[in-house]
């Protein structure tokens, strides 16, 4: 063993993070090793608190803390669109851009079979209930361009467009198998204004 007991515990634990592998993993650890025992004690506590006061939104599955996310809440959104999305943070991402002012609905995934999810996994059912009881008008498919998320922006548009509502997909200006998250702000802009029927 390299480490003592409770660096490789770190090590460890760092590297279950998406994206850190073992040498990132032990680079951060080293770091958290340097940085004063109150840094570390924000940090952990950091960490205590969104696993406590972060839920879902009731209505949308956006982060909240309290039982509607702040979009939600805002009576400046328009009811009447909205934007149908992967995960939360892909609200983000749109977020940045500026240019949209509807609501959002997050799906918590995408449909993929070979991992074995299918539409009763995901908030598909929220989604409908949503429309239906709502004056929802348009309802943009902002999932990501890559064989999940199209698969799912087709099955939404299939169930959805007999609801009467208008139902279009983001433009193709954000390349094929990228994520929403990751896409520069300019990209994804366009991409929100040229949006299409599907």
């Amino acid at each position: 063993m390299y480490y003592t007991e409770s660096l490789d515990r770190l090590v460890k634990a760092l590297a279950k993070l998406p994206g850190i592998g073992s040498r990132s993993a032990q680079k951060l650890a080293f770091y958290l090793m340097k940085i004063s025992k109150e840094e570390a004690k924000e940090l952990a506590q950091a960490i205590v608190d969104i696993k406590e006061k972060t839920n879902y939104c009731s209505i949308c599955n956006n982060f909240s803390e309290e039982k509607l996310c702040s979009i939600c809440k805002n009576p400046d959104r328009d009811n009447s669109t909205v934007c149908v999305v992967e995960e939360p943070n892909d609200i983000i991402a749109i977020e940045k851009i500026g240019v949209y002012k509807g609501t959002y609905h997050v799906l918590m995934g995408a449909i993929s079979p070979l991992d074995g999810i299918g539409p009763d996994d995901l908030k598909i059912e929220e989604l409908l209930r949503r429309i239906s009881a709502a004056n929802v008008k348009e309802v943009i498919l902002a999932t990501n361009p890559n064989t999940e998320g199209e698969a799912t922006a087709i099955y939404l548009g299939k169930i959805i467009s007999p609801l009467g509502v208008i139902v279009t997909r983001i433009a193709r200006g954000i390349p094929v198998g990228g994520n929403i998250e990751y896409t520069d702000q300019a990209t994804l802009a366009k991409a929100m204004e040229k949006r299409g029927a599907l």
